[in-house]
């Protein structure tokens, strides 16, 4: 029989200094916190959490289509601007290492806790809780998983979706690749520091998105597909403004590119209420439609595809991304 061990002061049952446990927990960031949330399955859309840090789309391909997606993104940064890639078969590291700085960490916060820290911006990260008890999930957070770690995901088979899902570990191969598609839901802080609202957050929704007639330039099997936008209502009058606030996020799409009934009749949407993804945004009046390149772009370029590409492809949900660790400190040097 094991000896009994006497328990410090300052210790809980396992011996574990409770400083050192809050120490820890500490050390969880809002784009951590949002990430083990979604491992948790306690989330759903992104809109409006880790604010100031960048949130991206995903896309994972069989490894000999790789090379063809990235040329195909480089050539169509609007809509399809990279943030990092996994190497192949690994879902636990992206490139470049700063995309995701997470290392293991134990946390006991429970999911309201974990939230509440999600909200929060880099640099209003609030401290760890007074006490060390919790009647939620105590858990040790592994390392990032791109299979885990996204709110919901797609899976296609032949160009075709045939399933949503809360993860993709047993679709995951060794020689799959992720490529993270910067998202437009990371210059929203700065349009709501700007002074404006966002209906979609108003409305507890997730953001209109549309097919459009704008081509995406084709790269080797992927060819024959159109841009996705995704739409925020504002007034003809502030137009310009967003323009400026939104013009510096080149690495998550950049300004719009459309705006008003006309713009949205030149690019093929012919009725706003009614978005091919995501949900309706109410219109008052005086306000316009203004569009974005979108990273559901993606997701039609594979459909577009169909037979040309073989094995099992994956997408995040839209409007269900994964939170980096990039912050808006780092459009600069992204946009390099």
């Amino acid at each position: 029989m094991a000896p009994s061990r006497v328990v410090e002061s300052g210790q809980d049952a396992t011996g574990v200094s409770v400083n050192e446990k809050q120490q820890k927990q500490q050390q969880l960031t809002p784009a951590q916190a949002t990430r083990l949330l979604a491992r948790r399955n306690k989330i759903t859309s992104t809109a409006g959490l880790a604010p100031g840090y960048l949130q991206a789309n995903l896309l994972v391909l069989p490894g000999e289509y790789a090379s063809h997606f990235a040329d195909l993104c480089a050539r169509n940064p609007v809509p399809c601007p990279i943030l990092g890639i996994t190497p192949r078969g690994d879902p636990h590291q992206i490139i470049p290492g700063d995309c995701i700085r997470e290392v293991d960490s134990l946390t006991e916060a429970g999911d309201e806790e974990l939230l509440k820290l999600a909200k929060t911006s880099p640099n209003g990260v609030p401290s760890g809780s007074d006490s060390t008890e919790t009647t939620e999930e105590t858990s040790t957070v592994p390392g990032f998983d791109i299979r885990t770690d996204i709110p919901s995901y797609k899976v296609f088979h032949g160009g075709k979706h045939v399933s949503t899902q809360r993860d993709i570990l047993s679709e995951w191969g060794p020689s799959h690749v992720g490529f993270l598609i910067g998202c437009s839901y990371s210059f929203e802080d700065g349009l709501l520091a700007a002074g404006f609202s966002l209906r979609h957050h108003e409305q507890g929704t997730i953001v209109p998105m549309y097919k459009t007639n704008i081509p995406v330039l084709p790269a080797g099997v992927f060819h024959g597909s159109k841009f996705i936008v995704s739409m925020r209502p504002f007034r003809a009058e502030d137009v310009e403004k967003v323009r400026e606030v939104t013009r510096p996020y080149l690495p998550t799409h950049g300004e719009p590119v459309a705006w008003g009934w006309e713009g949205a009749k030149e690019i093929g949407i012919r009725d706003v209420d009614s978005p091919d993804f995501g949900d309706r945004a109410e219109m008052k009046e005086g306000e316009v439609p203004v569009f974005w390149g979108c990273g559901v772009t993606p997701q039609m370029i594979v459909e577009a595809a169909g037979s040309r590409v073989e094995g099992v492809v994956m997408s995040h949900d839209p409007g269900h991304m994964l939170i980096t660790d990039l912050t808006v400190e780092d459009l600069a040097r992204l946009r390099k």
